[in-house]
């Protein structure tokens, strides 16, 4: 499942996204997030069992450093 405008009002805000849902949302593809993680780059990801999960807040806060640092 991908994020949408509809579909993001009916997550509950709680909702851990998925590696498909952050690739949509970074418009990045998902062998690059895989790639990213294995180099230690990218928002912090939990394992969830065989599962990676990302809070949005922390993927937000992850891209506001980002731009903060292409700013500098």
């Amino acid at each position: 499942m991908n994020i949408s405008a509809e579909k993001d009002d009916e997550m509950p805000a709680d909702r851990l996204w998925t590696i498909q849902d952050l690739s949509y949302y970074l418009g990045v593809p998902v062998a690059t997030l895989y790639q990213w993680r294995c180099q230690n780059f990218g928002p912090a990801g939990s394992r969830m069992g065989r599962f990676v999960r990302y809070r949005p807040k922390d993927v937000r806060a992850w891209v506001a450093s980002r731009v903060a640092l292409d700013a500098a």
